[in-house]
């Protein structure tokens, strides 16, 4: 965390699914999101994970995170039981009216197998005006932030969309993404601050530049079909920062040497 607020980033998401919530028992998970909450002593803002596929322990985690004392909770889509898409609004509807913290819905149907549409995204940022932003799975269909920004910014000019896929980084800044959650950001942090920043500017070159070695590194924690990247990208935030991390949890298989041996040949190249 510490390390994280030096190198620029401008929040933190505990508990986020890179984060291996997942893996996390309820009272690991609370732990977890007060001891990001303490550390960061309010100089960034903490977006708390708070997800459930069941309406009722979201709305118990999304409590507990207003009680620790987050400034808003990230909502993961319900996963597993593919709720039709007034399911989907009934859901977050039910934490909005029951939590009074800013709330972000987390789209990731590669993972949930369900896709929020924009017109429930739409729905959602005209009633609650607690509903604040979205957190959407580029890589899995990358025209979808176009669709979601299409879908809100008459509604609330302000709405945030952000992308939740590093390897799209780029494409989604194009699209109207103005964020990015990210998990190559605890080595890429200053870089992809300075992406933003390029891209803000006008420096289109700059930023693409700086763009690409974070994706070749991104893609390489994709190995052998890796849908999360824990079990690479661990062990490679060990070797840039001297942090130990230890394995990703079970049942996440460890990274083999010929895996390591791909994404530390990367990370040399790139410096």
């Amino acid at each position: 965390i510490e390390r994280q607020i030096t190198e620029g980033i401008h929040g933190l998401v505990p508990c986020g699914t890179t984060g291996e919530s997942a893996t996390l028992s309820h009272e690991e998970h609370e732990r977890v999101i007060e001891i990001c909450i303490d550390q960061a002593k309010g100089r960034v803002p903490v977006l708390a994970g708070a997800g459930s596929n069941n309406t009722s322990e979201a709305i118990r985690l999304a409590l507990f995170a207003k009680r620790a004392g987050a400034d808003g909770a990230l909502l993961i889509t319900p996963y597993y039981n593919k709720p039709t898409q007034e399911g989907l609004y009934q859901h977050f509807k039910a934490i909005a009216e029951a939590v009074d913290l800013p709330l972000v819905p987390y789209n990731v149907p590669g993972r949930t197998g369900c896709n929020m549409l924009p017109p429930v995204l739409s729905r959602l940022a005209r009633d609650f005006s607690n509903i604040v932003g979205v957190k959407d799975e580029a890589g899995i269909n990358p025209t979808q932030v176009t669709d979601f920004f299409l879908a809100t910014q008459d509604v609330d000019p302000d709405f945030a969309i952000y992308n939740g896929d590093d390897v799209m980084l780029l494409p989604t800044i194009v699209q109207g993404a103005m964020g990015l959650v990210s998990g190559g950001a605890h080595i890429f942090g200053h870089e992809i601050r300075a992406i933003f920043k390029a891209f803000a500017e006008g420096d289109n070159q700059r930023a693409k530049e700086l763009f690409v070695p974070i994706y070749r590194f991104c893609k390489s924690t994709g190995q052998n079909g890796r849908i999360l990247p824990n079990s690479i990208l661990r062990p490679a935030i060990e070797l840039v920062t001297g942090i130990h991390l230890g394995p990703a949890r079970s049942p996440l298989a460890p990274a083999t040497e010929e895996e390591m041996a791909v994404t530390t040949a990367i990370l040399r190249e790139i410096g």
